[in-house]
């Protein structure tokens, strides 16, 4: 971690390693404590409160552990985004990348907002997201 501020894309495998212990978490860990942008979207919102709720649902975890694991997820350090990604982005990159529609999402809100921030950073643990990120010439972290 060369630059001592980042603009960091989450997407929820890596939100998901700050909230519960995996072999992934000390990476998330410092960078969820690293100065700079978080960056949230409610994609990824509804990807990690989806897994939380099922994860409570099947006595994974309990009632007061969910509720922390939402509150870790409301308070950390990510900036809320409601941006979509560019329309003919995603068209383009479906063609290129053989993705799951969520991670064709990230991958295009993530190139959607490289134009304008091209320091962005993906953290990603997906390794499909992550090659296709990496060959789209996004800056990632993927373990």
């Amino acid at each position: 971690m060369e630059n001592d501020f980042s603009i960091v894309y989450w997407d929820a495998s890596a939100i998901l390693s700050v909230l519960f212990k995996d072999s992934h978490s000390a990476i998330s860990l410092e960078w969820s404590n690293r100065k700079g942008i978080h960056l949230l979207s409610t994609l990824a919102w509804a990807e990690v409160c989806a897994v939380t709720s099922r994860m409570k649902r099947e006595g994974i975890i309990s009632q007061p552990l969910e509720t922390s694991a939402v509150d870790v997820l409301r308070q950390g350090p990510w900036r809320r985004m409601s941006g979509s990604p560019d329309w003919t982005t995603t068209r383009t990159l479906s063609g290129k990348w053989p993705l799951r529609g969520a991670d064709l999402w990230h991958l295009a809100a993530a190139k959607t907002l490289q134009k304008n921030l091209p320091e962005l950073m993906l953290l990603t643990f997906d390794s499909r997201l992550g090659g296709a990120a990496k060959g789209e010439g996004l800056n990632i972290r993927t373990d």
